[in-house]
């Protein structure tokens, strides 16, 4: 940091104002000096006053600054007693933070007031009242983050002066006493009346100048007639009290006087200067409503926390104003804000106090009152509002408050206006080659415009000039041709405005059409000759295409285009292929077709034809023969093939194709019948040409021929010989094969084979009695041909498989095994059977398993490695010498598992609950036997015999309500398990169940609220209403001290709850009143306190008399109301007789007797009597007469005192009301309270218990005018207990208690105990 002292600056001539001081010298301290023909030493007088500036950043960002003293301090020197103020104005950015210091290091006294003056925007340190110690120099302290500004000034305290005393100055003071020697007089009035005129300290002098020797009897007369005096002149009725205000409030200090003298002199004074109310601007009122005098402070700051005075004569009434000054903060949020430009944005926020620095911010900028900004604020200077006129576009963004270092933000969103068409584009239709035009006209012209047709966006160029001028746009399309009409549409956009504004219409361009003179014909002429194509129009200047076969002809060689007015020719001067086709000549509204034909007769090379003659097509069976013979012909020629001399025709493997210069016979899958001499044959109109070919198709043999011939059937050999294939397939046969196979069996073995030439065969590879079938095939190059298959035969005798087996029976089950059992086959087949195969498969599989390898010889099988809770099936075949017969019928089918048993007896069968019309039954699961899969649950009722099922199912639960039962009637119940192994035994209950609720003793529902205690006014109804429980449902009986009612009462009854109706109830409708419930099975009862009480009966029989001078005492007789009611007490009132209005001189008189204070002196007064209880009031009993309280009596007893006959007014404490119980829900406050009296005042002690609790903050209790009131806060469960007063004097004591019950509404136990309480001991109002 770097510390910039005053002095460096001076030596440097730096820029910067500074206060001289007084003396010679820069002073940085104070020195003590003696001042000739004085004793005491005193501060020097000079007059300090020094500026520095300690730095902290090197570069400060711009826009931002030191701190800097606007207003500086200013030294102050002022007499001790009086006040001295140092103001101050800083500014600098950031807002820099002031303190105030005394340079020699010692704090500043706790009674100085430092503030911010927030009207004048200064910083204040305010000293008051000053003593030599607050001599000293004074720091202000400006900092903010760049640096701290230090300026200091001195505080010079001189000898002060007497202080004003305001009180002699507004007394009337006697004049002076003449020098000249009084009369004598013996007069004691006279005296005390010269004693009155003249200043206390010449009292004695004058005495001594009449000759009084009794100085101080005279002067102790003289004050209790002042006394007297005063009392009579100047009477406070109410003092001013302290008041407590927030800042800008508004507060009254008021006190209630009685002048004799209304013209009496009234200053109102703050602190010690009287306030200039006519000066004031508002701030100060004063205002007299009767006897009531007020000053009204408005708009209340810091600096009106002062001591405040009435002085009234020599009278001064005083009272201080305390000012709280809350923290500033905004009481809601600034709400974001969007309006349609050139609408008026209103942003608003309001604060908690007023502020005279409320900034308004746009993006951080300042913004002040002008005619687009308008900046106000509410009368109560709370609510600032800010309002943006005819807002555009620029206006967007953050809006900012800022108030006393608080900011609140808000951002405003401008809408734009929307753009409409004022002149719509209209449709247009023109003629091809026009010039044509869309316009249109919009509200704005700041818009940003496109054009398109057909959707797709149009640039500017030779075709398109596009214009905006103001707030039209024009689109002019020149020379127009036919793909220039379509949709058009201009596209309007504005900044900040998402939207597109568009309009379209219609663009309708014509053609110009012409129609054909002369038309076209068709031409044929050879290749290599010229031709032409001729067309004549109508219209010169219509332009015309060419098109060959549909398209343009653009750059086709050899053709010439020629155009000689509406002449339209197409020229060749070489016909070639390429220039064969359809020609169409079109313009606009006329077109002409013709052909153009080159007429060639077909020929064929000669070295094509000579070399299908030499080499014939050969081809494989089933493939694809493809003869294809080029030629040339114009036009093409018709194709014509032969086979055979026989015209070939389209069949379905037959197809003939001719193309331009191809002609092509495809035969596809070909056979051994396609094989052939081809001839083809092409001619058209100019001529004809032929060419002939051979066709060979190759395939594999046919079969050889004939019924095969048996030589020789033994049991050791098989002899046999057939004919050669009919078709060798165009190959010769090299070689036979024989195959052989045993009857019954599908698969073929090689026997042999034997040479082409051969056709015959013998095997000895035979059984005996087994049959047999060949078959012979033929091979050669291209395969094997079909198969002659023989018949069957038998080598020797035959020999057949066995029967069916019988179907398999199943036992012995387990979750891996069964053992199946069957009987052999009936039929044998001419051979033991050998044994059996076994085999199985799941339920719904048609894949049979062989089970075993080897035949079984037995036929009993067990059959293992099944799976678990797999469903089987299982069959048998027999199998002897000729192989395997047929399969056995498949067994039942069977699951592999283990054997299931049946579930035992059903345990804990009992009933859960009943109604009218059901019963709820429950059980348990059977202990012995394998898990239940459900329960068979039977009833029957008492009169019947039969057992019905409760379900047509098993019941999966171990619980069931059954329903639809006659109430109150009698049923029987049994149950069952139930599982795939059988049915248990069942279990009955062992007695029958009713249809009905469970039994239940009566008892009421306490959720329902029920008083115990209840105050009912008479005339009105009495009303009680229980709600209950009981099974069958109780009996109800309504008892008044213990008597049933009858009579004039209503009673309501339901199964639940019953209700007690007296419409107009009479004060012997008093008693308790019970509620008995009965049934069967109990009863309960509930007692409910009622008194009906009407308003009070007057006391009577009022009597007046004194008791003490300047009061009157009243007696009376008893209201037999208020001694029957304790909470029923008097209201004493009292009326001026000058005025109709009566006062309440005393409330909650609970005694007869009541002396009433506070009359004045020659007044006439009324009194009135009131007995209250919680209804209301009685009848007043009022005085008959006034009473006068005699002016000159009282005088009288001033003057000449009685002899003062001394009466011993002491007496021990007593309790005239005591403590009464309470019972307090948890939460709530609990307020207890007694009334006492004694003489000398009684001292009292609280307990809880037997602990003293007087000092403990838990409990508040005050005592005033023998009242003493105990409150504990917020009860809880442990406040529950004894409480006792003690009071007590040197004359003796007493002691009161009560019992305090705190209870929790949901704890039922505790509510019981406090019903009771409350029965015993405690009377609440309804």
């Amino acid at each position: 940091t770097t510390t910039i002292h005053r002095q460096q600056m001076v030596k440097e001539h730096v820029s910067m104002e500074f206060s001289s001081s007084t003396t010679s010298s820069i002073q940085t301290f104070s020195q003590t000096t003696k001042v000739v023909g004085e004793e005491m030493s005193q501060k020097s007088s000079s007059h300090v006053e020094f500026f520095s500036l300690v730095t902290r950043s090197s570069e400060i960002p711009a826009g931002e600054s030191v701190p800097e003293f606007v207003e500086k301090p200013t030294p102050v020197s002022s007499p001790e007693g009086d006040k001295a103020v140092f103001r101050t104005r800083v500014q600098g950015n950031p807002k820099p933070s002031v303190s105030w210091k005394r340079e020699s290091g010692i704090p500043i006294k706790e009674s100085a007031k430092i503030f911010y003056d927030s009207i004048n925007k200064e910083h204040v340190l305010k000293l008051e009242p000053l003593t030599w110690d607050d001599s000293d120099n004074y720091k202000c302290i400006a900092t903010n983050e760049h640096a701290d500004a230090i300026y200091t000034v001195s505080l010079t305290v001189t000898e002060g002066q007497e202080k004003v005393d305001f009180k002699k100055m507004l007394k009337k003071r006697a004049p002076p006493i003449p020098k000249k020697k009084q009369k004598k007089v013996t007069d004691e009035k006279e005296m005390l009346e010269i004693l009155s005129k003249v200043p206390k300290k010449d009292f004695e002098k004058v005495c001594m100048e009449y000759g009084f020797t009794d100085f101080r009897g005279l002067l102790r007369k003289l004050k209790e007639m002042k006394k007297k005096v005063e009392v009579e002149a100047i009477r406070i009725i109410k003092p001013l009290e302290d008041v407590e205000a927030k800042v800008d409030s508004t507060v009254t200090f008021d006190c209630i006087l009685e002048l004799k003298d209304p013209n009496v002199k009234k200053i109102w004074i703050k602190g010690m200067e009287p306030l200039r109310i006519q000066y004031s601007l508002g701030k100060y009122d004063v205002k007299q409503v009767g006897t009531k005098y007020m000053l009204i402070i408005s708009n209340v700051n810091m600096n009106d926390a002062d001591i405040y005075m009435l002085a009234v004569g020599d009278k001064r009434l005083s009272a201080e104003l305390i000012v709280v000054d809350e923290p500033l903060k905004f009481t809601g949020e600034m709400k974001p804000v969007k309006v349609t430009e050139r609408q008026t944005a209103v942003f608003e926020i309001r604060l908690s106090k007023k502020v005279p620095d409320c900034v308004w911010k746009f993006n951080g900028k300042e913004l002040k009152r002008d005619d687009k900004y308008e900046i106000s604020v509410s009368e109560d200077g709370l609510t600032h509002t800010l309002k943006i006129k005819d807002a555009r576009l620029s206006d967007t963004g953050e809006f900012s408050v800022e108030a006393g270092g608080l900011v609140q933000k808000a951002l405003l969103t401008i809408d734009r206006i929307p753009i409409k068409f004022v002149s719509t584009l209209k449709n247009v239709r023109i003629k091809e080659r026009s010039r044509a035009c869309l316009e249109c006209e919009l509200t704005s012209k700041d818009v940003t415009l496109k054009w398109k047709k057909d959707g797709k966006l149009l640039t500017r160029g030779a075709k398109y000039s596009m214009s905006h001028e103001g707030k039209r746009a024009e689109l002019v399309i020149e020379d127009a041709q036919l793909s220039d009409g379509g949709e058009y549409t201009v596209v309007a956009m504005q900044d900040g405005d998402p939207t597109e504004y568009y309009n379209t219409a219609i663009l309708t361009v014509e053609e110009r059409l012409a129609t054909v003179k002369s038309g076209m014909s068709d031409v044929h002429a050879a290749t290599g000759t010229p031709a032409e194509l001729c067309v004549v129009l109508n219209d010169e200047k219509v332009e015309g295409v060419w098109l060959k076969d549909g398209k343009e002809i653009t750059d086709l060689s050899g053709v010439q285009i020629v155009k000689q007015g509406a002449v339209h020719k197409l020229i060749f001067p070489t016909m070639g292929p390429e220039h064969e086709g359809k020609y169409t000549f079109r313009a606009k509204g006329a077109e002409s077709e013709a052909s153009v034909f080159i007429a060639d007769p077909p020929t064929i090379d000669p070295s094509v034809l000579e070399a299908l003659a030499a080499h014939p097509v050969t081809v494989k069976v089933g493939h694809t023969a493809n003869i294809k013979v080029p030629f040339w012909a114009k036009p093409l020629p018709k194709a014509t093939w032969y086979k055979d001399g026989v015209e070939v025709t389209e069949e379905e493997h037959v197809t003939m194709e001719r193309g331009e210069d191809l002609a092509l016979l495809t035969i596809s899958n070909c056979v051994r019948e396609d094989s052939g001499a081809i001839l083809l044959r092409l001619k058209n109109d100019h001529g004809s040409v032929t060419a002939t070919l051979y066709l060979s198709v190759l395939d594999r043999p046919k079969p050889p021929q004939g019924r095969v011939e048996f030589l020789e059937l033994s049991g050791n050999c098989i002899h046999m010989k057939w004919k050669a294939p009919k078709d060798n397939g165009g190959r010769p046969v090299t070689h036979f094969v024989i195959e052989r196979r045993a009857v019954g069996k599908k698969s073929w073995i090689k026997a042999g084979e034997v040479s082409g030439k051969v056709t015959n065969f013998s095997t000895n590879k035979v059984e005996e009695g087994k049959a047999y079938q060949f078959q012979i095939r033929a091979v050669n190059s291209e395969g094997v041909s079909d198969p002659l298959e023989t018949e069957e035969v038998f080598a020797g005798n035959p020999i057949e498989p066995p029967g069916l087996s019988s179907q398999p029976q199943v036992s012995d089950v387990t979750k891996e095994t069964v053992t199946i059992m069957w009987n052999p086959p009936a039929q044998d087949g001419g051979a033991p059977v050998l044994g059996y195969v076994v085999e199985r498969r799941k339920k719904g599989n048609n894949l049979w398993v062989p089970v075993n390898k080897d035949p079984i010889q037995d036929t009993k099988c067990k059959v293992d490695g099944l799976l678990e809770d797999t469903e089987y099936e299982f069959r048998v075949i027999a199998v002897n010498r000729a192989g395997q017969g047929q399969p056995s019928m498949p067994s039942t089918s069977v699951v592999a598992k283990d054997p299931i048993k049946p579930p035992g007896l059903v345990q804990g069968l009992c009933v859960a609950d009943s109604s009218n019309s059901s019963i709820s039954l429950a059980w348990q699961e059977p202990i012995e036997g394998d898990p239940p899969s459900g329960y068979i649950l039977e009833m029957r009722a008492e009169d019947t015999k039969e057992w019905t099922k409760c379900t047509k199912i098993p019941i999966s639960g171990t619980c069931y309500t059954v329903g639809g039962l006659t109430e109150r009637q009698n049923y029987f119940f049994r149950i069952r398990a139930v599982n795939e192994g059988g049915v248990g035994e069942p279990v009955e209950l062992d007695e029958g169940v009713r249809a009905m609720p469970p039994p239940a003793v009566p008892r009421f529902d306490l959720s329902v609220r029920l008083k115990s205690h209840m105050v009912v006014r008479a005339g009105t109804a009495l009303c009680i209403h229980a709600s209950f429980y009981g099974s069958p449902p109780p009996t109800v009986i309504w008892q008044k001290d213990g008597i049933p009612t009858k009579g004039r009462e209503t009673i309501t009854k339901g199964k639940n709850h019953s209700q007690f109706l007296i419409n107009s109830s009479k004060r012997s409708d008093s008693g308790i009143y019970r509620i008995l419930l009965q049934n069967e099975y109990g009863e309960a009862h509930y007692d409910i306190h009622i008194r009906v009480a009407d308003f009070p009966q007057p006391p009577t029989n009022l009597k007046l008399f004194e008791e003490v001078p300047n009061t009157v005492t009243l007696g009376w007789d008893h209201s037999p109301d208020v001694k029957e009611d304790g909470e029923a007490h008097y209201v004493i009132m009292k009326r001026d007789a000058s005025t109709a209005t009566w006062f309440t001189a005393a409330d909650r008189v609970f005694s007869n007797k009541y002396t009433v204070t506070g009359l004045l002196p020659g007044r006439k007064y009324y009194f009135r009597v009131l007995a209250r209880n919680e209804i209301g009031d009685s009848d007043p009993l009022d005085s008959k007469d006034t009473w006068l309280v005699n002016k000159d009596q009282i005088e009288d007893l001033s003057t000449k005192l009685r002899p003062y006959q001394h009466k011993d007014w002491r007496h021990a404490p007593r309790f005239i009301t005591p403590l009464k119980p309470h019972a307090v829900l948890r939460g709530h406050d609990c307020t207890m309270s007694c009334a006492f009296l004694g003489n000398p005042r009684p001292t009292v002690t609280l307990y809880k218990g037997d602990v003293n609790i007087t000092a403990n903050s838990k409990f508040w209790y005050n005592s005033t005018n023998g009242v003493c009131t105990i409150v504990i806060p917020t009860c809880t469960l442990k406040d529950s207990g004894d409480y006792s007063v003690l009071i007590e004097n040197e004359l003796g004591k007493d002691k009161c208690s009560c019992t305090l019950t705190v209870y929790d509404k949901d704890d039922k136990s505790i509510l019981a105990s406090v019903t009771e309480s409350l029965q015993k001991k405690s009377k609440h109002l309804m």
